[in-house]
């Protein structure tokens, strides 16, 4: 339980084919009480997670990549998966990165026009940056812009 909701405050999940999921609290009389309530809706919607908390029944890493609870069930190793994702997001922007996460986070619960202008206002800022000119710059002159 506890570590289900551990994880859903991370950005992405990678887990091994044998993995297992629940937030059984309810089963001790209590509820998830660690943002399991609130995360777990948010990501696999209402039903789901109505399902998940009211029985404490767990699901398999199969199951759990199906209604989008995780990002990617790898047989073996998930922690090099996990590695080369975020090398992968690691070789883009930081500002960039940093930028589109709260334009994400911040915008989720807003009306879709309210979303839009957070996003362009977050869009806007990175103009000002050494990081988009380097972007911008590599990209005219075809090669792998270096945001270090």
């Amino acid at each position: 339980g506890g570590g289900l909701e551990l994880a859903l405050s991370c950005d992405f999940l990678v887990t091994s084919a044998n993995s297992k999921f629940g937030l059984p609290e309810v089963s001790l009389g209590l509820l998830p009480g660690f943002g399991g309530t609130q995360r777990l809706s948010r990501l696999v919607g209402l039903s789901k997670a109505r399902e998940m908390i009211f029985t404490g029944k767990h699901i398999d890493a199969n199951e759990a990549y199906r209604i989008g609870l995780v990002n990617q069930v790898v047989e073996s190793n998930p922690l090099e998966s996990a590695l080369q994702l975020a090398n992968k997001i690691m070789a883009n922007g930081p500002q960039a990165i940093a930028y589109a996460k709260r334009a994400i986070n911040n915008g989720f619960d807003l009306e879709l026009s309210k979303g839009l202008q957070q996003e362009a206002e977050e869009f806007s800022k990175l103009f000002d940056t050494s990081e988009q000119k380097e972007g911008i710059t590599a990209f005219i002159e075809k090669r792998k812009p270096n945001f270090l």
